[in-house]
């Protein structure tokens, strides 16, 4: 679909999304195959497909994931990438007999992602120094406040230069977050795929970052994540450090086939749970083929063996 929501009003999205969904409707169900918001996709919009959805094929409460609260969605999904990045981030630090307390991390990024990863960072006691839009970034040396970003970002949908204006701390940089020189320990790339290249890699090195987990789907290019790993950077590979969103999109599908509603803290220990599971899954498979540390390799082998190993059990191959 071409279409810019920039700047376009909610009647103008509201009629794209009712468009999209009554082409849409022919190849989705609650049984056959289930999105969910990705970028630019929110509550908003999810709410206009859904209702169009229902208009034409009825009532199907488990079509689409990312609902908001008032018809079926579940708490904790729009907190729960950015959640998951880190938590999975957490282990990393476990394993290595560390912790995020007192760590800097770059985040790239300014929606659901990179919101709710600076706040569960902050939460474990790290500090958030970043975020960034489209056209430049935010650093704040104190850490991002995460209720002013929300505002500037969920209800006022403005750019972050407004952040910067709201806070005295924080200056704002057209580029790349990932091209500025600044003493970092961990890093979330948060925004785009292949956000981060060779160059940036480069940079990210000498500003001292270890630990890398991606939140955006293939942040890292495959020349930077080469870069990073020759150089001892332990990274976390988004299909399993960003599938926080898609496990709870699946404990959202699994609330409205029971017709129930999990608390917020029942839906984010399962959460915690499901990415120390793929975490250890990606760890254990790097060790067991000779891949120590290498996550990437470890997450590619862990997944290619269950489909693998179903397909050679249903007589597939």
């Amino acid at each position: 679909a071409d279409f810019d929501p920039k700047g376009k009003s909610d009647n103008e999205i509201m009629r794209f999304c009712q468009s999209f969904m009554t082409e849409l409707q022919k190849y989705i169900g609650p049984d056959k195959d289930v999105p969910a918001g990705d970028i630019g996709v929110g509550g908003r919009e999810i709410g206009f497909l859904f209702g169009q959805y229902k208009k034409l094929r009825g009532f199907e409460n488990g079509v689409l994931t990312g609902k908001p609260l008032l018809y079926g969605g579940s708490l904790a999904r729009t907190e729960a990438t950015g959640y998951g990045a880190v938590y999975f981030l957490n282990e990393m630090l476990k394993a290595k007999n560390d912790t995020i307390e007192g760590k800097r991390a770059i985040i790239s990024g300014a929606g659901n992602v990179a919101i709710y990863a600076a706040e569960k960072l902050q939460e474990l006691g790290g500090t958030a120094i970043s975020v960034s839009d489209s056209t430049g970034y935010i650093i704040d040396e104190t850490g991002i406040d995460v209720a002013l970003l929300r505002d500037v970002k969920e209800v006022r949908r403005e750019r972050l230069t407004a952040y910067a204006e709201a806070k005295s701390t924080a200056s704002y940089f057209e580029g790349s977050v990932w091209d500025h020189e600044i003493a970092a320990d961990l890093a979330i790339p948060a925004a785009t795929q292949n956000e981060v290249k060779k160059p940036q890699a480069d940079q990210l090195v000498k500003n001292g970052v270890k630990f890398i987990s991606e939140g955006a789907n293939m942040p890292l290019d495959a020349p930077a994540t080469e870069t990073l790993l020759a150089n001892g950077v332990y990274v976390g590979p988004a299909k399993a450090a960003n599938a926080g969103g898609v496990a709870v999109s699946a404990l959202e599908m699994a609330q409205n086939s029971q017709r129930q509603s999990w608390t917020f803290e029942e839906v984010d220990g399962m959460l915690q749970d499901i990415m120390k599971n793929i975490f250890s899954e990606s760890k254990e498979a790097a060790s067991t083929y000779g891949k120590e540390d290498n996550l990437i390799a470890g997450a590619n082998i862990a997944g290619f063996k269950k489909v693998a190993d179903a397909m050679i059990s249903q007589g597939l191959v």
